[in-house]
């Protein structure tokens, strides 16, 4: 499953570019010295991914903690459906919830920050950029969030949100570098494609928890194969 973090983070990309490209866009980089604009923009991807890759490890060992209780297959079959709904179900219905509000004042400290941090240019200013970059609200954050707890694993759950990140790379970097070349009508239609990308994506995660035996795609359950190895004897 870790190949659909990747394309998620690819077509994600371009909501990203909605929610984070004016801090792209935004960013202090130099426009005289190129290699010094490369470095600078690395920084600022190695800064999200390393958030990226802490939040995985986090739920990771959620996903572990409940695979210790033997629900991996449940596990992947909740959340499958949990990603399905949150597409499905109209996003007025979910806001009423407010499931954010808890979040609010940890997200305005990270905008703070990152306002603080747009003003500077030193070295370290364009890895703190993109580490608290990483940590604020996306929805699409939070499909691959879910993909990291269903991995049942804590580094393959740090692993699922790195190529979630490495996705998003290289539209990322084209806002930096060439913004006028993002036109609105390309990204709507690849917005579009996003929430069939990831019922798509909760399907295959309802499949891989059924154990049908299927190599790669759904494996049969451990349980199952020790019965067949010990039938066989």
């Amino acid at each position: 499953m870790l190949y659909s973090a990747f394309i998620l983070g690819i077509l994600g990309s371009f909501h990203c570019i909605g929610m984070c490209g004016p801090i792209a866009f935004m960013l202090p980089v130099s426009r005289e010295n190129k290699v010094l604009k490369f470095v600078q923009i690395f920084l600022y991807h190695f800064g999200r991914l390393l958030s990226y890759g802490i939040i995985g490890l986090l739920f990771g060992l959620i996903g572990k903690s409940l695979d210790l209780f033997g629900i991996q297959q449940q596990l992947s079959i909740g959340v499958g459906v949990l990603m399905i709904l949150v597409i499905i179900i109209p996003s007025k219905k979910v806001q009423k919830f407010n499931f954010s509000q808890p979040l609010y004042r940890f997200v305005g400290r990270i905008k703070s920050s990152l306002g603080a941090a747009l003003k500077k240019r030193t070295p370290d200013t364009f890895f703190t950029i993109g580490f608290l970059n990483g940590f604020l609200p996306c929805g699409l954050v939070y499909m691959a969030v879910f993909g990291s707890i269903a991995a049942g694993e804590i580094f393959t759950g740090s692993l699922y949100m790195l190529l979630f990140g490495l996705g998003t790379i290289p539209l990322m970097t084209t806002a930096v570098y060439f913004s006028s070349l993002l036109g609105g009508n390309m990204r709507r239609k690849v917005q579009r494609l996003i929430p069939a990308f990831v019922i798509l994506i909760g399907f295959l995660f309802i499949i891989r928890g059924m154990g049908l035996d299927i190599p790669y795609l759904s494996p049969a359950p451990t349980t199952a194969i020790v019965d067949a190895a010990a039938g066989c004897h």
